[in-house]
């Protein structure tokens, strides 16, 4: 019987759909059932009779019997977490004291209790000199119990011996069992005993940046009889640093990164998890090579969904850097510190692999060549065949269809530029004065694709001379790549940040052609329209060159049309404008008089009416008497 998987299966079972009183009532019917079938239930209607305890025999005989054991335990277990969880629940207090945190401690001791007799009960029923996989486990389970007891009862020393106990035991078997991360030893060490080991190491105060590892190999209790028995079986539990290992999906172990490199640069990896994140980025890294050689001829889209496996495991690496740093910041390292220059150091490097990969990733998505070739698109639906057996005429894509394509590539450029300019953010790189140069290169290649796909879509607009400008730009930018792109050495490697020369020459190459090519198509459409301008100005019924004295002749004068000649008759302006608004401020022959007159008519009225005027007012305000 395998006790672990037993109780890890029942366990995801019930908290999947339930929390932890739904698993007690779900353990408490099944212990009746397992009572019942071994004859050990009171009969209803009769009073409770208390049952003679499961001896060595009972166990050996019937395995129903370790079942009842370990569902006994398990649901006193399960009833302190329940009520611990439903403490949690509550925001009022935050602290389990009095009662219930006595109730809890006593259900824990329950569940290890009965565990210690299962233990008891196997060991009887076996052979003592031969320490079997099923009393591993029991072991194990006794050693968790116990530790969670301890936790509880805040005694932080023998907790940590009994978690490293259980650590140990269940590690030898995961390796045993050629077991994936999956298997049900892995999962109780992630979900329950790694994060008690470490929540018990910092009560005792003790460095964070410790693995796993070392404080199990510190607090391990040497003298027990299972240790000795894993330890003879596996002498390389406890090794730690450069001798660590760790086993892959296929069985075989491989050994952890003992240091990690940054330009001149090297530096020891200390923490656990950091090497475990380089190392699974180091297994994808490989997959992802062999992937991407195997399937050439994917879709773009298929082949940077393979990033993926690379992306996810490099940023565990970031996140585990960052997790130390914070550890060490909180526990006041100060920044000279060598661990902390080391972190520094570290997190530069896992930041830069991982903006690596992204750019890479993005430089699939552009296309062939980095995007520098519109190819067709390729996620284009084929056509049905025709009824007749035909195969059916593929219509040319339309042209709304390839700007928005290159609308897209433009964005995946910028989305590179922005993550080239993060780089000169990471800690150490603004005083390295040559890799910045090496970074302006790579953001000089990727902005000269970039004027590119811009200039295509000029040129399927129709805008020949903007295309023309804009492929000038690029050229310019991509004029010293040749010489100070990198070596050709990871051709072969999947695309990440780096630029090789063949690459950077073959852009140049392309960027000349279009230069090229289109001055020669810019120099036609301007030769034609200067042509269709001369045309029109020599055509028969052009205005002559005396009415356009205010536009210089290119192209020369066209002496055969100065003048009109002989002259037409046509109509011309009888009355000036100026003299219709000047005719009251002019003295014409015969009408001086008669308006001196007639004004001097109009100045005697109105002096007449001011008299008249004046004449009324009487009184000093004005009133009439």
């Amino acid at each position: 019987m395998e006790i672990t998987n037993f109780i890890v299966s029942r366990r995801n079972e019930a908290l999947l759909i339930g929390d932890y009183g739904s698993y007690r009532k779900q353990l408490a019917r099944r212990l009746l059932t397992v009572n019942q079938r071994l004859g050990r239930a009171s009969p209803k209607g009769r009073k409770y009779a208390p049952k003679a305890p499961i001896s060595a025999q009972d166990v050996a005989g019937n395995s129903e019997f370790i079942a009842l054991l370990l569902l006994t335990a398990e649901r006193a277990w399960a009833h302190a977490l329940h009520m611990k969880s439903m403490h949690s629940a509550d925001s009022s207090s935050k602290v389990i004291t009095g009662s219930t945190r006595t109730h809890i401690i006593s259900r824990l001791r329950k569940a290890q209790q009965t565990a210690a007799h299962l233990i008891e009960a196997l060991r009887s029923s076996k052979d003592e000199q031969n320490i079997s996989h099923i009393l591993l486990e029991a072991r194990a389970y006794y050693c968790m119990l116990l530790g969670s007891s301890c936790f509880e009862s805040q005694k932080w020393e023998i907790c940590l011996k009994a978690y490293s106990e259980a650590h140990l035991i269940y590690k030898w078997l995961a390796r045993s069992r050629g077991a994936s991360e999956g298997d049900p030893f892995s999962e109780l060490l992630t979900s329950t005993v790694d994060p008690s080991i470490r929540y018990a190491a910092y009560q005792l105060r003790l460095s964070r940046t410790l693995s796993i590892t070392t404080i199990v190999a510190r607090y391990l209790p040497r003298d027990s009889i299972y240790v000795q028995e894993v330890l003879k079986q596996d002498p390389d539990l406890l090794k730690d640093g450069p001798a660590t290992t760790k086993r892959s999906s296929d069985g075989n172990t491989k050994d952890l990164p003992k240091t990690i490199s940054w330009r001149s640069r090297t530096v020891n990896i200390e923490d656990a998890n950091i090497a475990q994140a380089l190392a699974a980025a180091s297994v994808a890294e490989q997959k992802l090579t062999s992937s991407l050689s195997a399937n050439s001829e994917q879709p773009e889209k298929e082949r940077a969904g393979a990033y993926d496996e690379v992306l996810l495991p490099s940023q565990d690496a970031v996140n585990a850097t960052k997790t130390a740093i914070d550890e060490l910041t909180a526990d006041g390292v100060a920044q000279g510190d060598q661990r902390m220059q080391g972190l520094q150091i570290t997190t530069t490097a896992v930041n830069y692999a991982l903006v690596g990969w992204r750019i890479g990733r993005n430089r699939v998505l552009c296309g062939r060549g980095d995007g520098a070739h519109l190819d067709p698109d390729s996620s284009r639906k084929v056509k049905k065949p025709r009824e007749d057996g035909e195969t059916a005429a593929t219509s040319a894509e339309s042209n709304g269809k390839r700007v928005a394509r290159l609308r897209e590539r433009v964005n995946l450029y910028d989305t590179i530029l922005q993550s080239l300019d993060s780089v000169e953010e990471l800690p150490g790189v603004a005083a390295d004065q040559v890799f910045l140069e090496e970074l302006s290169t790579k953001r000089l290649y990727f902005a000269s694709l970039r004027c590119l796909a811009i200039a295509r879509s000029h040129n399927i607009s129709g805008n020949s001379k903007n295309a023309l400008a804009l492929y000038a730009r690029a050229l310019e930018l991509a004029s010293n790549l040749a010489s100070q792109a990198g070596s050709d050495a990871t051709a072969k490697k999947p695309l990440n940040i780096e630029v090789t020369e063949n690459q950077a020459n073959s852009l140049h190459h392309l960027l000349e052609g279009l230069v090229a090519q289109h001055r020669a198509l810019v120099d036609i459409e301007n030769l034609n329209a200067d042509a269709a301008k001369s045309a029109k100005s020599t055509a028969p019924g052009s205005i002559p060159m005396i009415e356009r004295l205010d536009e210089y002749p290119v192209n020369g004068a066209d002496l055969s049309n100065l003048v009109i000649y002989p002259p037409r008759l046509r109509p011309i302006p009888v009355k000036p404008i100026f003299l219709d608004v000047a005719w009251t401020y002019i003295d014409y022959p015969g009408r001086a008089k008669k308006g001196q007159g007639v004004a001097d008519g109009g100045l005697k009225a109105a002096a007449e009416r001011v008299d008249e005027k004046k004449e009324g007012r009487k009184g000093w305000f004005g009133f009439g008497r």
